[in-house]
């Protein structure tokens, strides 16, 4: 492969990034390095109990203190990170792929599909998707997958409206017609000709995705209608330290400031310049 064939490949599936983008990039790979760096680095079981050092002061033991139950803040951080940014990522993954998928077929194809799967996207709009996954959570209550699928379903239908909305115009180009007209088949057509016109759409609609599902979980732990105790959860530290803001704004203060940078760097990934 030589260089321009390399350099075409990456501007396809990695689009370049302007200056608030890299700077979300650079806050979500430091969050990245704490979340994974902190359980190597430093032996502490985010769910062990330590009754005796409750609610201590930062020291060198335990750089980000504990909390009202003796529990090591900076493990209980690390491990609420890795469990916001994987159902984030798994959300979205779930979310993005049959909605572009969805979205393409009914763009490219048109006709009574197109009215069917539009339909079904609007099927799931009329029921509000705060009120789909605190029925799920109801069901199964303090389940991983409860969360998941509840939000993955509420995320996809953005992707399939956006990308059919851009596929109807993409199919009427010049350029699409002309590579079918030789013949053509339909991967080549999606890797040529939608997809580098869908990608930034997508890549935007997956950053802001993950905000939102960080940010829905969170708010369903501060509710205690989301993961249960002793999961190290952001919404549910928040809750769980609560009531000793007063003795530890310190240990309050945390959870939030991370759940800010946290969805602050996927907001600014998704941002564009606007030109």
């Amino acid at each position: 492969m030589n260089g321009s064939t390399l350099t075409s490949t990456r501007r396809l599936f990695l689009p370049t990034l302007n200056g608030r983008q890299r700077l979300g990039a650079t806050l979500l790979a430091l969050l990245l390095a704490f979340a994974w760096l902190v359980p190597w680095l430093f032996d502490a079981d985010p769910a062990r109990q330590q009754l005796t050092r409750i609610l201590q002061l930062p020291s060198l033991a335990e750089p980000l203190g504990t909390d009202h139950l003796g529990r090591s803040l900076l493990a209980r951080l690390a491990s609420a990170v890795r469990l916001s940014l994987g159902m984030a990522l798994l959300s979205v993954a779930s979310a993005a792929i049959p909605g572009v998928i969805l979205g393409v077929i009914a763009g490219w194809r048109g006709g009574w599909l197109d009215r069917v799967l539009g339909s079904l996207a609007d099927a799931f709009l009329a029921l509000p998707g705060l009120l789909l996954v605190l029925l799920l959570v109801a069901i199964a209550p303090g389940n991983f997958w409860a969360l998941y699928v509840g939000i993955s379903l509420v995320l996809w239908i953005e992707y399939f409206r956006v990308v059919r909305a851009r596929t109807r115009v993409l199919v009427a180009s010049p350029q699409l017609e002309a590579s079918r007209l030789l013949g053509f088949g339909p991967l080549y057509l999606f890797r040529r000709h939608l997809w580098p016109e869908l990608a930034p759409q997508v890549l935007t609609l997956a950053a802001f995705g993950a905000a939102s599902a960080i940010l829905a979980m969170a708010a369903l732990g501060f509710v205690s209608v989301g993961l249960r105790p002793p999961t190290a959860e952001l919404g549910l530290m928040m809750i769980e330290l609560l009531p000793y803001y007063h003795e530890a704004p310190w240990a309050m203060a945390q959870p939030i400031l991370v759940l800010f940078v946290l969805v602050l760097s996927l907001n600014l990934l998704a941002g564009r310049d606007p030109r």
